[in-house]
């Protein structure tokens, strides 16, 4: 086991427990990881930066709703791999974008975690999303919860393309600020 393995995990179990200031800070750093992750695979695919932070959001916000399913006894960073990986293709499935440079290893972990919303992180992700305003609350729904393209989003909720696009972008920045205000109470 590593290093950063021993740590990430330990911030984890910390989190899991109700250690509001570890929870946070194993937020931040796997953001920090993630970030440079998918700048390095978008840079491959000839995407944009922007696109890379939305996923990074897209992932702590999985993190988050979905921490209660992580198994303690189970190494952590291929967990959180496995959603990284998971959202990198389903955003590639959105965008149509090809799935040839996303790396086959690790298809077990993959697998092995089902990434449907149960009772909880259903409720948990609706009353956040009750915060934010409409259009926002519109975009991310049709996009990244029905798995819309951002032209149909743009139909449905009535907004243009770019409108849906920053919607999404400065709706989940604002979720991920509501959840990191929740772990700090």
């Amino acid at each position: 086991m590593t290093t950063l393995e021993v740590e990430l995990k330990a911030l984890m179990i910390a989190s899991l427990n109700g250690d509001a200031a570890s929870h946070r800070s194993l937020l931040d750093r796997l953001s920090r990881r993630l970030r440079a992750y998918y700048k390095a695979k978008f840079f491959t695919l000839g995407r944009g930066t922007v696109e890379a932070e939305d996923l990074v959001q897209e992932v702590i916000l999985a993190i988050h709703l979905k921490r209660h399913t992580y198994d303690p006894r189970e190494p952590l960073t291929p967990w959180v791999y496995a959603i990284a990986r998971y959202k990198l293709i389903d955003f590639l499935r959105r965008n149509r974008a090809s799935l040839a440079e996303v790396p086959i290893g690790g298809a077990d972990e993959i697998m092995a975690h089902d990434d449907n919303a149960d009772a909880e992180s259903s409720y948990d992700i609706r009353r956040l999303m009750q915060r934010l305003p409409e259009g926002m609350q519109c975009a991310i729904e049709a996009v990244k919860l029905d798995g819309l393209s951002v032209a149909e989003a743009a139909r449905r909720c009535g907004q243009s393309e770019s409108g849906v696009k920053t919607s999404i972008h400065r709706g989940l920045k604002a979720l991920a600020a509501f959840i990191a205000g929740e772990t700090r109470t």
